[in-house]
């Protein structure tokens, strides 16, 4: 692990993907470590259907490992590990620690994602990918004419049920407030939309099924009843929690955890760059995460350049 990386990349979505393609297209020494299989969560995505150069959509998995094939055509070099421990600075060097060991390079870029919060209810983690959804852009059109609900109340859940009554016949806001905290002109929108019926005071307790989601089960926080209702998918916006933890203390982050940049991609330490969901963007899709790998690469390469 002496050996030292013009650039070490932190994760294997999309944004890390196109940034490993880039960089090894300008023949700098690339490293991606990837803690699972290169992909990321669009690599679980079942149908891509808003990705420019796909009229028809595309499979997730089969449009990250397309990414991946690229990158490693272009040399570089790809490695699975079980976990990024740490990252530091040591002169004009970055250090990355792993789960047994370190590797050092002139430069990173940090593109580990994040992830949709969970709700650890009975069923969310059996149907994932079977009607349960994190994704309405993603995902909607495959719920025509059905009925489906959307858990939370803030921006992303108004905007995503609204999105989804394009295609679904009814749908569901399950909130737990007798308010929706989404912005007021998105509250008037869901309110006066035919096909938003919402549930008030209400928690999600359980998604039941036969090998896909057909029923949910809905408790009011002030009667505790349940109620029962059939329903085709569950689609969660109740947050996201970026991948960071490891590089805390030496990035400056924002109050939800993501990764502050400067236009140019580049973090509060100079030499460290960040894209993709991690970052502190304003939209979480494939389309962004690739166009800022592509920046992060191009902008690393320029630091690599100048400091050398």
């Amino acid at each position: 692990m002496a050996e030292i990386y013009d650039v070490i990349i932190i994760g294997g979505g999309p944004a890390g993907l196109t940034a490993a393609l880039y960089s090894g297209r300008a023949r700098m020494k690339t490293l991606l470590l990837e803690k699972a299989t290169a992909g990321g969560q669009a690599a679980t995505t079942d149908r891509i259907e808003n990705y420019p150069g796909f009229p028809a959509g595309i499979g997730g998995f089969e449009l990250t490992e397309k990414m991946k094939q690229q990158a490693v055509e272009f040399g570089a070099d790809i490695q699975e590990i079980k976990s990024v421990e740490g990252l530091d600075v040591d002169g004009e060097q970055k250090v990355v620690t792993i789960e047994d060991g370190f590797f050092r390079s002139r430069s990173v870029i940090i593109a580990t994602g994040a992830e949709s919060r969970k709700l650890e209810v009975p069923g969310v983690e059996e149907f994932h990918g079977k009607g349960v959804s994190y994704c309405a852009t993603c995902d909607g059109a495959f719920y025509r004419d059905r009925v489906v609900a959307v858990v939370g109340g803030g921006n992303s859940a108004v905007e995503e049920a609204l999105f989804l009554t394009r295609f679904a016949s009814k749908v569901y806001i399950i909130h737990r407030r007798d308010e929706l905290r989404a912005d007021k002109i998105l509250r008037e929108r869901a309110i006066d939309n035919n096909k938003i019926e919402i549930i008030w005071d209400s928690h999600l307790k359980k998604i039941v099924g036969n090998g896909k989601v057909e029923q949910m089960v809905v408790e009011n926080k002030n009667s505790h009843d349940r109620n029962e209702y059939a329903v085709d998918g569950v689609f969660f916006y109740i947050g996201t929690v970026p991948n960071t933890e490891f590089c805390e203390g030496l990035i400056k982050l924002d109050g939800r955890e993501y990764i502050l940049t400067d236009e140019s991609l580049q973090t509060s330490v100079p030499g460290i760059f960040a894209c993709g969901d991690c970052r502190a963007n304003l939209l979480k899709q494939v389309a962004v995460a690739v166009g800022e790998g592509a920046l992060a690469a191009v902008q690393a390469e320029k630091y690599v350049e100048e400091t050398a």
